[in-house]
């Protein structure tokens, strides 16, 4: 559980500079303005003429014979105290006397404290400075500690089981629970497998797409062995100075054997992990020092003690082969995106933290979320629990859920976005001519929602469509199909207004994007056939591909990819065209209604 955050303290001197200011201010003006109010200043006439009439009661002077303070009574009776220039006037001790009710005196300069002066003059300067410095002193030994804690290891430990998750919470991921359990039961029973001689994996290396569960399988692995576990990211290894990421990575395995058994979790362990090779990194560099202690240290340390590295990484394809070898990570673990069961299973996890209504159905909602990971669901749940509370209800509905799903893949309704009827219309004939192509091929997903409400990702509109089940495999009629369903929208505006606009630029980029991987990866062209031409260099952060061919077959599968498209645009085409009185009904539906269901559209098309 992370700390609260805390306000940062403010140095003594602060305090101190506050407080002097404070102190000035009250001597410059509040102790003038408090002393003018209780002595009057007046002149010299003033005092003889309140003496004349016997309103004085006492007189002092002071001792340099400048300035005479007295007490008279004002207007009202009221004794008051007055300050004045004291002139040169020889009966005036003769007046007081004569006066007979005037007290009078001579104000005696105060000598100063011999032992006041002494403190304040000497002592106290003494002991402010003595404080100043042991402030200060205190200060540079704490940054002293930090910079000589830069070997130490910054791993946050939990003790048994305080990560508060178990394999219970973890949801999806069954194959990968599987891989793990048996590490679980060793660390519990670990004399059950040394009697047969069986060693403990070093280590596993969880491998997937962010968001799937990593980490917090990991985490429940831990809860579940109840050891502590350390978690530590790779890039906290990663120092300015050379030599001080594998002082850390010692000092964390030492650490690992001091509290064994126990598991030690590096999270996004390519950042220190990554290929050793001539061309990238010298021999002094700090990361390559880092990945050498590492492996030093997986290679030293003895699993029979129930030491367990655990990590994980989206990048399996940059780390050093040195690293992935038996002996070190023996298991490479999964944690793929959850199928259709594991979907409606991570719904479940998390609805039970959320009052849901009876009637809501998570497997349409797992259905409509393919490709969606396990933190992908957890969003669309709590989406759809702030939803609620917006609408004023304390349980959530499927209209929530279904319209948290349409935040998370398109962002939310822009109900402001002041868009012109001409092109409301475009629009409308825009994503009926996707669904219309789409419901007319065999080969395509039903249709299940079209919406021409504009969202906040910039999205004008869009036409989703849910697959039966999950698919796995992708036929060559299939994804022609597909891109004959991006393709529609464009073909409707050529046929209806007979121009094109910008609103096709995400369906050429993915009508594109699919039709390249037709050619060059999965050798669905009759030009090149069964050849790789293509290499995917990340497959888990977005697929990036890099070409493996000349400048001459690059060119010959650019023309191929444009027939493709050029192919399945005329067969869109084509299927608006007999169809043009179907297209006009649904587009003047869809602008009444702005969204209608796949249900709604299917019986207008069948009608």
């Amino acid at each position: 559980m992370a700390d609260r955050k805390q306000s940062p303290k403010r140095p003594l001197i602060f305090y101190y500079l506050i407080s002097l200011a404070v102190l000035l201010i009250i001597n410059a003006f509040v102790l003038p303005m408090f002393m003018r109010r209780q002595i009057m200043e007046v002149d010299y006439s003033t005092f003889l003429e309140a003496l004349e009439e016997n309103r004085v009661l006492k007189v002092e002077m002071s001792a340099d014979g400048q300035e005479l303070a007295y007490v008279a009574l004002d207007s009202h009776g009221e004794r008051q105290t007055y300050v004045t220039v004291l002139m040169p006037d020889p009966d005036l001790l003769t007046r007081l006397r004569s006066s007979g009710n005037v007290r009078f005196s001579r104000i005696k300069p105060v000598e100063p404290n011999p032992i006041l002066t002494y403190l304040f003059s000497l002592v106290v300067p003494i002991l402010l400075i003595f404080g100043l410095g042991r402030l200060f002193s205190s200060k540079l030994q704490t940054k002293m500690g930090d910079i000589m804690a830069f070997g130490k290891s910054n791993a946050r430990i939990y003790l048994k089981a305080q990560t508060g998750k178990t394999f219970a919470d973890v949801a999806g991921q069954d194959e990968a629970k599987e891989a793990l359990k048996e590490i679980v039961d060793f660390l519990h029973d670990p004399e059950k497998y040394t009697r047969i001689g069986a060693s403990l994996p070093k280590g596993a290396l969880l491998v997937g797409p962010p968001g799937t569960g990593k980490t917090l399988l990991a985490q429940a692995v831990a809860g579940e062995a109840q050891v502590p576990f350390f978690s530590i990211s790779g890039s906290e290894f990663v120092e300015m100075f050379v030599g001080l990421g594998a002082a850390k990575v010692r000092d964390l395995f030492k650490q690992a054997e001091e509290k064994a058994p126990c598991i030690v979790f590096i999270d996004e362990i390519d950042t220190i992990g990554k290929k050793r090779d001539q061309a990238g990194f010298s021999a002094n560099d700090e990361r390559e020092q880092t990945l050498n202690q590492l492996l030093t240290e997986m290679d030293g340390f003895d699993s029979r003690k129930g030491v367990v590295l655990l990590a994980a990484t989206n990048r399996p394809e940059s780390l050093d082969p040195a690293l992935l070898r038996p002996g070190r990570f023996d298991r490479r673990i999964p944690v793929e995106l959850p199928d259709l069961a594991g979907r409606i299973a991570i719904l479940k996890v998390h609805a039970r933290k959320v009052a849901m209504s009876p009637q809501v159905d998570l497997e349409a909602i797992a259905r409509s979320t393919a490709g969606a990971s396990g933190a992908d669901l957890a969003n669309i749940i709590n989406e759809a629990a702030l939803r609620a509370v917006r609408q004023g209800r304390n349980r959530v509905e499927q209209e929530d859920l279904e319209e948290s799903v349409e935040v998370v893949i398109a962002g939310y309704q822009k109900k402001n976005a002041a868009i012109s009827p001409k092109e409301k219309e475009i629009i409308a004939y825009h994503e009926i001519g996707h669904a219309l192509v789409a419901a007319k091929q065999t080969n395509s997903a039903p249709v299940h929602k079209i919406t021409i409400i504009p969202r906040t990702s910039g999205a004008l509109g869009y036409t989703m469509q849910v697959e039966e089940d999950d698919r796995y495999l992708l036929t060559k009629e299939e994804a022609f199909a597909r891109l004959a369903t991006l393709t529609g929208g464009r073909a409707a505006e050529e046929l209806v207004f007979n121009t094109a606009t910008t609103g096709a630029a995400n369906d050429i980029e993915q009508a594109t994007r699919l039709a390249r991987s037709m050619v060059t990866r999965y050798g669905m062209s009759d030009q090149f056939g069964m050849v790789a031409l293509e290499q995917v260099t990340n497959p888990y952060l977005g697929g990036d591909t890099m070409l493996s061919c000349s400048s001459e077959t690059a060119a010959e599968v650019d023309r191929a990819v444009m027939g493709l498209i050029n192919k399945a645009h005329e067969r869109a085409i084509s299927i608006l065209k007999d169809n043009m009185d179907k297209v006009h009904e649904l587009a003047r539906h869809l602008l009444a209604k702005e969204t209608i269901t796949g249900e709604e559209f299917m019986q207008i098309l069948n009608a």
